[in-house]
């Protein structure tokens, strides 16, 4: 298991990479590409990625036992 410095700092990095990518996607989608999607999709991601971090601190736990109860609770094996 990963340290709690390591668990976050890896929450930090994926919540912000998806909420990059989320917010660009779904601007693109409703603006197209112009300036104002642009200025949507930053405006957007200074919102989404606080609350992103925020909600995958809380669903993290519970994502990691249903993967574990769903694949077990195996030790990884030894690299050869």
């Amino acid at each position: 298991m990963h340290s709690k410095k390591v668990i976050i700092t890896a929450q930090v990095f994926i919540s912000g990479m998806m909420a990059f990518l989320m917010t660009g996607f779904f601007a693109m989608l409703h603006l197209g590409l112009t300036s104002a999607m642009v200025d949507a999709w930053i405006s957007s991601l200074v919102i989404a990625w606080p609350v992103a971090f925020s909600f995958s601190m809380v669903v993290s736990p519970i994502a990691f036992m249903l993967a574990g109860r769903l694949v077990g609770n195996r030790a990884p094996a030894a690299v050869k």
